[in-house]
């Protein structure tokens, strides 16, 4: 229900909620639906993404006649999976090309690892006094390669998601990706987000 009618009394309220799959929700493991009408989901994964509909149906009394009146309203919320880290928007606000900042994170981490395995290299050659786990690192045998490619049920798509057009995006109804293909493909049997497969 909408802030304006929390605010009056509601006579007889019954909520009903339909799911992405065009089917009423239950309350199950990961969805329960509270008396007061709240939807609550845990652990939300891409299959439950799309969109979601609360019908609310209530009573009004006319207090001169006493005549009573159904009412209902419908509430459409769209819930999807954000492909995004937690912190990308503060990471990349500063500045223009966020996939350059990204790009020179990721080299931070190769060198970090490098050095990580250099140093732990060089103590068991040069420390014999310490009692090491078996590690071997040859130099020059780290590397870091780029794959653009993203997970199944994401792919990148410009059109749109121009402000990130090389991020990788969970793929909208009508689309799926079964493998780490680049972009998503289209499928119209498809319903929800995140979809790996065309039935």
């Amino acid at each position: 229900m909408d802030l304006k009618r929390a605010k009056k009394e509601t006579v007889d309220p019954t909520y009903l909620w339909i799911g992405p799959n065009e089917k009423p929700l239950r309350g199950n493991y990961r969805i329960n639906i509270t008396k007061t009408g709240k939807l609550m989901v845990k652990d939300f994964l891409e299959p439950l993404s799309g969109l979601y509909t609360c019908t609310l149906s209530y009573k009004t009394i006319k207090a001169q006649t006493q005549e009573e009146k159904m009412v209902k309203q419908r509430y459409d919320f769209m819930m999807f999976v954000n492909p995004f880290a937690p912190g990308w928007k503060s990471a990349c606000s500063d500045s223009g090309d966020c996939e350059d900042i990204t790009n020179h994170n990721i080299l931070q981490a190769r060198d970090r690892i490098e050095e990580f395995f250099r140093s732990q290299a060089y103590i068991f050659y040069h420390d014999f006094n310490k009692t090491l786990p078996a590690m071997h690192f040859v130099d020059h045998s780290f590397q870091v390669i780029r794959m653009d490619s993203c997970r199944p049920g994401f792919g990148k798509n410009e059109g749109l998601h121009s402000n990130c057009a090389t991020c990788c995006v969970v793929c909208s109804p009508g689309t799926f990706s079964p493998d780490v293909d680049v972009t998503c493909q289209t499928c119209i049997s498809i319903h929800i987000y995140g979809a790996k497969s065309c039935p």
